[in-house]
This record gives structure tokens, C-alpha cells and sequence, in this order.
């Protein structure tokens, strides 16, 4: 290995001497097994010819890679981006669990009709992956978890490394679930082909950065757009806000900002236009964190945008997604409508519940 090629112990060490975090002791024992990965993925690199030359006839076994799971702002996937952004190799994909099982499904609709179809597409993945990293782990779908365990033996069989983060134990996933027999050889993989480790640790660094300053902002004024710059900046670990778009089933819907786990948006891209609840889905799977600027008042002349509104907030509260947010007044006057009012009742209670310690404190539900 390249002595210029940090390991994620010596990126961390960097980092907390510059002070951009807090060395935590506790984050020591999750390093060390991504150093652990890290080390032995550039070792394989670097294999003699003969090494490679068989690998076209013996598929190599994976490195082994890492579980991640503990409660909510342990700092995982601060770690496992880490770990991630500083593997310099080329063969490697980070992604959202949900994201990730969303694109194998379409890949198997094309592949429909085939003997086969996860062999096609693990072949796809054949000198093009080595490691593979999810974040949010969590099975809640009977699609998914009835897919999972041919899915992971032919990611494993393909020689690719898995890293993950989850808010539960490999044991407890998809616990009580439909047919949970067929998920279970899945939670054997999981054990044999990656070290499970919880995150020690009482320091919560997503409600520390969440709770610095209130995360609904009314009324709305001239520095209502500097404001949820700055909340970004602090919840999106200093990622630039690049405007752009996310596609959800090939329809594009304008962005602020996204970073790996938020999303910045104005309140017209979201419920302005031909939205429903299958983009509020979406939405609310993938990011774990969403900023919302310029929620008006609503009433007669916004029937349709206060309807959708409704549902957005709906599905962001049933996910436990975070909501940062810029609105012109507060939750309960907001409506001043009749035909949705038992609607924004529920909506303008669940506002204010959003930004309660409590809710704040709840587990992304994936």
C-alpha cells in the first residue's frame, strides 16, 4: 500500500486536528475494521500477475466486510463516507439501501423471462465492483427480503466487499415479517461475509447539528434563504448546495441541494405541478433529512398545492424524516381553507410535533 494513500484512522486523525469533528474514542473500534478493509483491498491490489491471470477462472473470495449498526447520530455514516471517499480505487459504488434494491428490481424487469435473471446481472457486476457500500440497511419490504438472499450470495459469489450502515441488528432485520424463513439465510450471509459492530457511543451528532437552532423558521422574510443555507451547511457536513434534479420513475424534480442522506427543495418543486404520493414515497425512503423553503399560506385559490402538501408532510412524518423548513406562518395558521381542514389539522399538529427533541431523536424509517 502507498504510503501517500491515507487510511480512514489517519483521515479521521487529520480531520479532528483540524477541527472539523470531535475525535470520539468511541468511533476508534469502527475505524479500525475500515481500516482493516481498506488495508487488505489495496493489498489485493497490488497481487502479482499470476494472481490476476487466475482470477479469470477462480473468483476471488471477498474481503470481509463490515455491519454497522447502532442508534441514530452515532456518526456511521460520517465513517463509512470516510472510509469511502478516501479507497482509491475505481471499482466501487456507494449508494442508499433503498436506491440500491429500487435499481435491481428495474434491472430485473428488463431482464424478465430469463432462467436467470440475478446471474445477468451479477455478471454485470464482474470486474466492475469490488466494494459496495449501503447506507440505512432495513428490510421492511416483503419484495426485498424475499430477494435479498439469492442477491447477497451472488454479490459475495462475484467477490464484492459490503459495507453497511442500519439502525438494527443483523439478527432483528426484518423481525415479525412475512415468510421471515426465506429472509433468514440472508441474515447468514450477512454474519459470515461481514463483522457486525455496534456503534458505541451516547453522543448524538445528528441531534447536536439539528438542535443548534430551530428547524422551523416563520414568517418568512429576506433572510428566510440565508437561514436554510446556513442549516444546510451544518447538517450537510459542508457540502456545497449544487442546483440540480433527482429522477424518480423518469420524472425529474428540481433540487437546492443534495448531499448522501438531504435534500434541499423549494416548496413549488414539491407541491406545485403534477406531484403525488409515489414522489412523496420516494422521497421520504431516500433521504433521511429534507429542507423545504417558502411554504405559503394556503386556502381557496390553493386547494391542489395544500392537498399535496398534506401528503408530503404525511409520508415525511410516517419515515421520521427530518424537516428543516421556512414557511410563512406558523403550523395552525397556515390553513385558512374549508374543504381540507380535518386534513391540516393532522398536518399542522405533525409540524409541530416535527420539531420536538423526541421526533428528532426517532431512527430514519428507510
Amino acid at each position: 500500500m502507498s504510503s501517500a494513500v491515507l487510511t480512514p484512522s489517519q483521515r479521521y486523525a487529520e480531520g479532528a486536528a483540524r477541527g472539523e469533528w470531535q475525535n470520539d474514542p468511541a468511533q476508534h473500534a469502527a475505524l479500525a475494521e475500515l481500516d482493516r478493509i481498506h488495508t487488505a483491498l489495496l493489498d489485493s491490489d497490488q497481487d502479482g500477475w499470476l494472481d490476476r491471470l487466475s482470477a479469470f477462472w477462480k473468483k476471488p473470495e471477498p474481503v470481509k466486510g463490515l455491519y454497522f449498526w447502532g442508534g441514530v447520530g452515532r456518526g456511521k455514516t460520517f465513517l463509512v463516507d470516510l472510509f469511502y471517499d478516501g479507497l482509491p480505487i475505481q471499482q466501487k459504488y456507494r449508494t442508499h439501501f433503498h436506491r440500491f434494491m429500487r435499481g435491481i428490481h428495474e434491472r430485473l424487469r428488463e431482464h424478465q423471462g430469463q432462467s436467470d435473471p440475478l446471474a445477468r446481472i451479477a455478471q454485470e457486476w464482474r470486474n466492475k465492483l469490488r466494494v459496495l457500500v449501503l447506507d440505512e440497511f432495513f428490510v421492511t419490504d416483503i419484495g426485498d427480503a424475499m430477494l435479498l438472499a439469492r442477491l447477497l450470495e451472488r454479490l459475495f459469489a462475484e467477490g464484492v466487499t459490503l459495507v453497511t450502515t442500519s439502525n438494527t441488528a443483523v439478527e432483528n432485520l426484518y423481525l415479525n415479517g412475512l415468510q421471515r424463513d426465506s429472509f433468514l439465510p440472508a441474515i447468514g450471509l450477512l454474519q459470515t461475509y461481514c463483522v457486525e459492530l455496534y456503534a458505541e457511543g451516547t453522543e448524538d451528532y445528528r441531534m447536536r447539528a439539528l438542535t443548534r437552532s430551530p428547524v422551523y423558521q416563520s414568517p418568512r422574510d429576506a433572510s428566510s434563504d440565508a437561514w436554510l443555507g446556513t442549516r444546510w451547511a451544518e447538517l450537510s457536513g459542508g457540502q456545497p448546495a449544487k442546483p440540480g434534479n433527482i429522477e424518480i420513475e423518469g420524472r425529474k424534480i428540481p433540487v437546492r441541494g443534495r448531499g448522501k442522506s438531504i435534500a434541499w427543495f423549494d416548496f413549488a418543486a414539491l407541491c406545485e405541478g403534477p406531484r403525488g404520493p409515489s414522489d412523496y414515497i420516494e422521497i421520504a425512503h431516500e433521504f433521511n433529512t429534507v429542507l423545504l423553503g417558502d411554504i405559503p399560506h394556503f386556502d381557496r385559490t390553493n386547494e391542489d398545492a395544500a392537498r399535496r402538501f398534506v401528503n408530503l408532510i404525511d409520508e415525511l412524518y410516517d419515515r421520521h424524516v427530518n424537516l428543516v423548513c421556512t414557511a410563512t406562518d406558523t403550523p395552525v395558521a397556515l390553513y385558512t381553507g374549508t374543504r381540507l381542514q380535518g386534513a391540516f389539522e393532522r398536518t399542522a399538529s405533525r409540524l409541530i410535533e416535527m420539531q420536538s427533541a423526541e421526533y428528532l431523536g426517532t431512527p430514519h424509517r428507510a
